[in-house]
């Protein structure tokens, strides 16, 4: 089990990304969040099985409408309480 907080950057606003971040990461069982950033890049943190949040990656970055041009990311602490995945807006 692990957490990661990851920055998205390239064509992630406008296209659907929060979208499809919280329908493949809800049906890999992961919890986290995703949101919109004003510079234009997508932050999200997401957690669960090393496994599903590399498929969760993987499917987003097959997307015909997301382009991901960079990626950042770094582990962090669990959130225990966190029951699901969601969009913040």
């Amino acid at each position: 089990m692990q957490r990661r907080q990851i920055i998205f950057s390239g064509r992630v606003q406008g296209v659907g990304f929060r979208f499809t971040a919280e329908s493949i990461a809800s049906n890999l069982n992961l919890t986290g969040w995703v949101k919109n950033n004003s510079d234009g890049t997508v932050t999200m943190e997401v957690q669960g099985e090393y496994f599903n949040i590399y498929q969760l990656l993987k499917e987003l970055t097959s997307d015909s409408y997301i382009q991901i041009e960079n990626v950042n990311s770094r582990t962090i602490d669990l959130v225990t309480s966190e029951t699901k995945f969601r969009t913040i807006y």
